[in-house]
């Protein structure tokens, strides 16, 4: 039996320049169901020829920022990832299939182009709720979620029984 976990999806607004946005307040979603992630950017030139690409970033709790994907135009994979990119640039998605516990971080959407940065969007993506933390075996695991390696310390005999 699979034990079902509810995944609640908090859209932070953080504008950056004169980037104008509009965000959903929160979605919820289960453990291992698709998940689009909006991200509006509507003062984004249409012109593909202007090169402000849409980065996405992630940052896992006490992690660092990790990138996840960018795009110019249309659909990009990543991995078990996707951005879609609409026809006019004014907005993307990114597709996180199968979302797990470890999926649990906060999601950036940067407008980046040759002059700077203009937008900053934040999506934080927590848990609801007590379920399996098992990684869905098609994804792969992140670079950072490599399991700790546990030190173990070594205690000397003769000294422990001379303390005591």
């Amino acid at each position: 039996m699979r034990s079902v976990t509810g995944i609640t999806i908090l859209l932070t607004l953080n504008i950056m320049g004169d980037t104008k946005t509009t965000q959903l307040n929160a979605m919820e979603s289960t453990e291992e169901e698709l998940v689009h992630l909006p991200c509006n950017h509507s003062t984004i030139s249409g012109n593909e020829y202007i090169y402000e690409y849409i980065y996405w970033y992630q940052q896992i709790p006490h992690q660092s920022l990790e990138y996840v994907i960018h795009g110019l135009k249309n659909i990009v994979t990543n991995g078990m990832t996707s951005l879609t990119i609409t026809t006019d640039r004014k907005s993307s998605t990114l597709i996180l299939p199968q979302v797990t516990p470890r999926d649990t971080a906060v999601h950036y959407c940067i407008v980046r182009g040759t002059l700077g940065q203009r937008g900053l969007h934040l999506c934080n993506i927590s848990l609801v709720g007590k379920g399996s933390s098992s990684r869905h075996p098609k994804r792969p695991l992140h670079k950072n979620e490599q399991k700790p390696k546990r030190r173990r310390r070594k205690v000397n005999k003769k000294k422990k029984k001379e303390k005591e």
